[in-house]
């Protein structure tokens, strides 16, 4: 399914992706991008994958959602 509002999703997915990586990293991960709209890291030997715009996380090591903010929570918390 397309977009509905290219215009704004080129002009904030940058700025998304760019806060996005400095978070994640912030807790220790290396974090890359894929396909220039998706952040990928390795947690717990496993690949999350992380795309900024939508703000949808999935991967084998987390609960699959939305929301930076959440991926940041269960990421902290599985560390302690």
């Amino acid at each position: 399914m397309a977009r509905l509002d290219i215009e704004r999703q080129t002009q904030l997915e940058p700025l998304r992706m760019e806060y996005a990586k400095e978070q994640i990293s912030a807790l220790g991960y290396e974090v890359s991008e894929h396909d220039g709209n998706e952040l990928r890291f390795s947690h717990r030997g496993k690949i999350v994958k992380f795309f900024p715009y939508s703000g949808w996380a999935t991967g084998a090591t987390i609960k699959d959602g939305r929301g930076l903010r959440k991926l940041l929570n269960q990421l902290k918390s599985s560390k302690q």
